[in-house]
């Protein structure tokens, strides 16, 4: 993820490669509060309503759970979502 700012990574598309899903795109990023280094990304939860109305619920991703950083999308290995 060198020289990758956020708003390059809120336009990739987040892949599970467990259930091949798309989860969407990135709306937040956790920090860790000491060192400043990423802990972990956050996804909207799925959208209700035929797409119109999102859920209140986020997807919080580990950031050790993320398999590849593409150039369109990101891969990550999530069994329980």
């Amino acid at each position: 993820m060198a020289n990758t700012t956020f708003s390059e990574l809120r336009r990739k598309d987040i892949i599970n490669v467990c259930t091949g899903a798309r989860l969407g795109r990135i709306c937040d990023m956790e920090m860790d509060d000491c060192t400043g280094i990423v802990s972990a990304l956050v996804v909207p939860g799925p959208s209700r309503l035929w797409g119109l109305l999102r859920s209140a619920e986020e997807i919080v991703i580990p950031y050790c759970k993320i398999q590849k950083i593409g150039d369109d999308v990101i891969l990550v290995q999530a069994e329980n979502i």
